[in-house]
């Protein structure tokens, strides 16, 4: 760091980068550009932008400002929305940054703020305290030099990590003393791999030789991990800012898009194509009409000498441009604020659910992400982690067994004590020194700690000690817990061989008091059977299967016994590969490997992992909504295969294939048995099976309903294959085999395994819609890899995640409700759009074919900026927020409605058309019918004549009264809100359509709607026109609505018939 090392050293200050925390994106001065950029990315904004340029450089019939303005409004919306968010995260960063931090400088304590922090300082932290950056442990108020942390706002785990100081500077423990150390750390560059960490640190003493120590991640406290149970620690500042682990795992997240966006892209450009058309049809006809000379220079407007010198084909580009201009409205600008709106505003509903609180942990749902709220509402592929998503992950200890005798007890725990109903009971027994064996191996092999709490006065009189167990692992707790811990024996502790997810064992190294050296080891069967003599498995492994078979996650326990020899060669060769600044984690691993041979079995435990409530009722909801669920787990396969039993994935009759390393074999064979067992499943799914004709959508439950277990050394084999094997299919076989099977259990999965089946399952034919839930930082790569990533409240996954849920059970309402109202209101939404924006260009087309194809304005440019902006937006936003179609208690406990919006069901061509139609048929109507009203020309008993604007405008008036009410014939769900912006929306047409006509206003050249409006009123005939036209044009969909009620009447009525002569004590499902 910058603090004075040797005199005898050479240093060059390194530049290390400040302490500060950035999570926003944009500054005060790049916010205006940045901004700007990032919107005009998008096609629609750079399209009304090129138009807007056109209608300022080119003579156009219409105002820059009919589209300049839209524009202007979209896009500062959406910049208060982002810069709003920003703002947010400013907010938090300044927090962070802000916060006060104690640096002992010239033996005192210092007050800072945290961004001041520079790489070497040496900084105080106080328990329950949050470190401010990455630091190297040197000293705590514990003689041992300890500390104990908790992780949950990086990692998840909110159980408590044990810390080691550098074992030469834990007496250093007062500012004076902390602050006479004089050392260099030399550490890699900065990674983001939480579990990592490579150092060495060079003490320099006043007399003695500088000396050398190793440094890992037991040494490094990371920023936003707590300090708990420890009064005060000391460290050093070795990354800072932007280099902490914290910030560098949070950098680099990609942002996820929804697939009703690329509907709304495919729209857009057929909405384009056109336009296009119209501007060419128009443009086309405009030269023939022009070729009759009368036509194209009639008397009354001769052209002037510079219209005659333009060329004719500069001139067609113009007319051509002057047409995109007058018909540029058909494309809705104003839907991607009205969509971000939707979003934005819809996610607070989530947040809000007071059924998705928690009681117990106090928290509710959380959305990371608004962009994926009608996602939730097409989901097709579930894939879920088994521990602490579909389990409690809090363990209770049921049996042990030594040496193949199995010892059970009945145990009940209150407020964290283990409490025996007598004794072990046990079932035959082992010899008593091998169960004072495996009760040692218990007692030490071990990383809990006691946190010895204050004295209480219990009930009789004398003082009661309430200790808490703390560790990494909550099985550990379980077996500590457990009521066999009565020894009372002092080990010497030479070195912990510490548990990790690769070699899925950990192993201690103690002295006894006479001497002896003993290597404990325990860890996952499939660690230590290859690691035991092979004759003393069977009778262990008979336990190990029963137990996993009734759901019980288990362990199994090994020892050895080392000779001095032995010991001093592993003891030299852990000091070598600890001090390795390269390859240290594989050079370690070399070492435990061959620690850990030839060891003699003992015995192994079972503790249970409950199942989360309700866990079993939301799955089989959620495959009567057509979702397929996978579960991926690192478990064991017998162990997730009973918690998928019990969770009702698998059911009684399902039948059950497994591709898994006890069917494939360990032999040279292997791969070729795989592709016997492949083809075999392929068969019998897929060639045996008849085509399903029609029927229901999501139709892939086969009279039989099937299974597949898979483990992750075969899956590596499908998704590796070597290179010999003729197994470049392998994958598309075993893809079309998943898909047809209702359920899938991935076991043995390591994380990046369970990202790779996401990937291979999202990237099938017609790209399904991927939802990945999970807890743990196992769980992140998946959650990032699916459409939706779904993690638990309060975990590392959470951070990650699109969304995060306190239970499994609150997946279901999420899905089912959330999901499917959100869909359906936003795909209304983008129709609804579009459809309102092609009857309000249709008549402005028709129009041109009745003055002589000259760019003449149907509608006043104040109608013609405000009818997206005021006249008919604050309708459909209420609409997309508040909609309930189907009541939210149907739609939880009806599955099956999921599957009627299922595969984007309604932003299909289909219904696309079908208000593309709707549109085309209205604005028809509006046009045809007043132009049929004009016919009579004189309107009024004066004999006084209607002009063209009078002609727009009542054009107009039905327009906005039509797509408004076609609004209000669609809502189901009416609240105040709704009638509010309806019922308000007409009336301000109304009071705006006076108000402009009813003023000179002086900024204008023309007054062309001087009175036009008020003056249009006083017509009976318009009056009866505008009422009859609005009817005729909304009478196809009352007929709809009408027909579709009578036919849903009698499939109620049908129902009730049905429901008479059924007796079974299954519900019905409505069939709504």
């Amino acid at each position: 760091g910058h603090r004075p090392v040797s005199e005898t050293d050479a240093y060059v200050a390194q530049k290390f980068c400040d302490n500060r925390i950035v999570s926003s994106k944009y500054t005060l001065w790049n916010f205006l550009p940045k901004n700007l950029f990032e919107q005009f990315r998008r096609i629609a904004n750079f399209y009304f932008l090129i138009i807007f340029l056109v209608q300022v450089i080119v003579d156009t019939p219409t105002s820059p400002v009919t589209s300049g303005l839209p524009l202007f409004f979209v896009i500062t919306v959406t910049a208060i929305k982002q810069g709003y968010e920003d703002w947010l995260r400013h907010r938090a960063d300044n927090e962070v940054n802000k916060s006060n931090v104690f640096i002992v400088e010239n033996a005192k304590q210092v007050q800072k703020e945290s961004e001041k922090i520079k790489v070497g300082d040496i900084v105080e932290v106080k328990a329950d305290e949050t470190f401010p950056c990455d630091l190297i442990f040197l000293a705590s108020s514990s003689i041992d030099g300890t500390c104990y942390v908790t992780t949950a706002s990086l990692d998840g785990e909110s159980n408590f990590k044990t810390h080691y100081a550098v074992r030469d500077t834990t007496v250093l423990c007062t500012d004076e003393a902390i602050d006479a150390l004089t050392a260099t750390i030399e550490c890699e560059q900065p990674q983001p791999d939480l579990y990592k960490f490579v150092g060495r640190i060079i003490i320099y003493g006043s007399n003695q030789e500088p000396v050398a120590r190793s440094l890992g991640p037991e040494n490094l406290l990371l920023k936003g991990a707590t300090l708990k149970n420890t009064k005060k620690i000391y460290g050093v500042a070795v990354y800072t800012g932007m280099e902490t682990k914290m910030a560098l795992n949070y950098q680099g997240k990609s942002q996820k898009r929804s697939a009703v966006e690329k509907s709304i892209n495919a729209f857009l450009i057929v909405y384009l194509c056109i336009l296009l058309s119209k501007a060419t049809v128009c443009t086309t006809l405009k030269y023939v009409w022009q070729s009759n000379p009368f036509n194209d220079e009639p008397w009354y407007n001769e052209k002037t000498k510079k219209e005659r010198e333009t060329f004719k084909v500069l001139r067609m580009f113009t007319d051509f441009l002057s047409f995109m201009v007058l018909f540029n409205f058909i494309i809705p600008v104003s839907m991607y604020v009205t969509v971000e709106m939707q979003k934005f505003l819809g996610s607070f509903f989530i947040s809000w659910d007071k059924e998705m609180y928690d009681e117990e942990i106090k928290e509710g749902a959380l959305v990371n992400t608004s962009d994926l709220n009608e996602e939730l509402g097409q989901v097709e592929y579930v894939f879920t982690d088994k521990t602490g998503t579909l389990t409690e992950n809090s363990m209770e200890f049921i049996e042990c067994c030594i040496d193949g005798h199995k010892y059970k007890d009945c145990i009940s725990e209150v407020d964290g004590f283990s409490q025996t109903d007598g004794p072990l009971k046990y079932y035959g027994k082992a010899e008593k020194s091998r169960e004072e064996l495996f009760l040692r191996a218990l007692c030490l092999c071990h990383t809990v700690q006691i946190k010895e709490a204050d004295q209480v006065d219990g009930l009789i009189g004398h003082p009661e000690r309430k200790d808490t167990y703390i560790s990494s692992s909550p099985d550990e707790i379980a077996l500590v817990k457990a009521p066999f811990f009565f020894f009372f024996l002092r080990y010497q502790l030479l070195h912990v061989l510490n548990f990790d997810p690769v070699r899925r064992r950990m192993s201690v190294i103690v002295r006894t008091t006479t001497g002896k050296l003993l290597l404990f080891c325990k860890g996952a069967d499939s660690s230590i059977f290859p690691r035991v003599q092979q004759e003393e498995i069977q009778q262990t492994k008979v336990h190990v299967d029963r137990n996993a078979m009734d759901g019980y996650r288990t362990l199994c326990v090994a020892f050895k016994e080392l000779t001095q020899k032995e010991y001093d060669k592993i003891d030299r060769q852990l000091n070598e590969a600890k001090m390795a600044l390269q390859d240290r984690e594989e050079k370690m691993a070399k070492v435990f490997e061959d620690a850990e041979a030839d060891m003699h079995l003992i015995g192994a435990t079972a503790v249970e992992d409950r199942l989360q409530e309700q866990s079993a009722e939301t799955i089989e909801a959620l495959h009567a909504a057509g979702m397929k669920v996978w579960v991926l787990t690192g478990d064991k396969m017998e162990t997730a295969k009973s918690t998928c039993y019990a969770c009702r994935l698998f059911q009684t009759s399902t039948e059950l294939l497994e591709l898994t390393a006890k069917m494939v074999g360990e032999s040279e064979r292997k791969e070729d048995r795989l592709h016997e067992l492949l083809m075999e499943y392929h068969k019998k799914l897929i060639q045996d099976v008849p085509k399903n004709r029609g029927g229901l959508k999501r139709s892939w439950t086969l009279s039989q309903e099937y299974g597949l277990i898979i483990d992750g050394s075969t899956l590596s084999l499908i998704l590796n294959p070597s290179q010999d094997s003729s197994s470049s299919n392998y994958k598309n076989i075993f893809l079309q085999i998943c898909l047809k099977c209702t359920a899938v259990l991935c076991c043995r999965m390591a994380p990046l395994q369970k990202a790779q089946i996401v990937r291979m399952v999202k990237n099938t034919k017609g790209s399904p819609i991927t939802l990945s839930v999970g807890d743990g930082a196992n769980d992140v790569s998946m959650i990032l890899e699916a459409h939706v990533g779904i993690g638990k409240e309060g975990r590392q996954a959470s951070r990650n995640s699109d969304y995060a849920v306190p239970k499994f059970k609150h997946l279901r309402k999420l899905l089912l409700a959330h999901g499917h109202l959100y869909y359906v209101r936003i795909a209304h939404l983008v129709q609804y759009f579009f459809y309102k924006n092609l009857c309000f260009i249709l008549p402005q087309f028709l129009y041109q074919f009745f003055c002589g194809f000259s760019q003449q304005p149907l509608y006043d440019a104040a109608y013609l900026t405000m009818y997206n902006i005021c006249f008919t937006s604050l309708p459909i936003l209420a609409y997309s927020l508040l909609e309930q179609h189907i009541n939210i208690d149907t739609l939880t406990s009806d599955p099956q409605l999921y599957m009627k919006v299922s595969d984007n069901a309604m932003l299909q061509w289909r219904p696309f058309l079908y208000w593309t139609f709707l549109g085309a048929f209205e604005g028809l109507v509006f046009f045809f019918g007043v132009y049929f009203l004009f016919q009579n020309s004189s309107l009024e008993d004066n004999g006084k004549v209607f002009g063209n604007w009078t002609f727009g405008t009542i054009v107009f008036t039905v327009l906005v009264f039509t797509v408004t009410l076609k609004l209000a014939l669609d809502t189901r769900f009416w609240t105040w809100m709704n009638h509010f912006v309806i019922w308000g929306s007409l009336a301000f047409y109304v009071f705006f359509s006076f108000f402009w006509g009813g003023v000179i206003w002086p900024f204008l050249k023309q007054q062309r709607m001087y009175f036009v409006f008020a003056h249009m009123l006083t017509s009976v005939s318009t009056w009866l026109a505008i009422v009859l036209l609005i009817f005729i044009s909304l009478f196809p969909e009352i007929l709809l609505i009408v027909l579709k009620n009578i036919k849903e009447k009698n499939h109620q009525v049908r129902n009730k018939m049905m429901y008479g002569t059924v007796f079974l004590g299954r519900p019905l499902l409505s069939t709504r």
